[in-house]
Parts: structure tokens; C-alpha cells; sequence
């Protein structure tokens, strides 16, 4: 019994932590398995949201803008 329990501690310590890692990638957008203590260029990460917005921005603007089927 006290060798189940300290396996189970040791699991959930272990998965805790790789979580955590996995987490801290999720929330900077990386790649999951990357380095989560690397350095992050913060002109190219601003870049890129700024392009995906700009693109978000300009298909609901095309969108918007559609002329409307002819009613018959």
C-alpha cells in the first residue's frame, strides 16, 4: 500500500510539472515541446499577432461589404 501511494505522489509531481511547462508554452503560443525559459523576440511575436489581426480584420471587412444577391 505505501508503495502505490508514493508511485501515485511521484506521478502527480511528475505530471505536475510537465503541465506546468506544457502550460507556460501554450500561453506564449510556442510550440508545446520548445524551451519555455528561451527568449522571445517581442518585435516578431507582436508582428505576427498584428498580421493576424490585420487579415482577421480585412476578411470580415470583405465580407461586410459583399454585394447583396439580386432579389427577384
Amino acid at each position: 500500500m505505501t508503495a502505490r501511494l508514493k508511485s501515485f505522489f511521484a506521478g502527480l509531481i511528475l505530471g505536475g510539472l510537465i503541465a506546468f511547462f506544457l502550460g507556460m508554452n501554450f500561453g506564449k503560443g510556442a510550440p508545446l515541446l520548445s524551451n519555455p525559459f528561451a527568449k522571445r523576440d517581442l518585435a516578431s511575436a507582436l508582428k505576427d499577432k498584428a498580421e493576424h489581426l490585420a487579415e482577421g480584420a480585412r476578411e470580415k471587412l470583405h465580407e461586410a461589404t459583399k454585394p447583396e444577391a439580386p432579389r427577384k
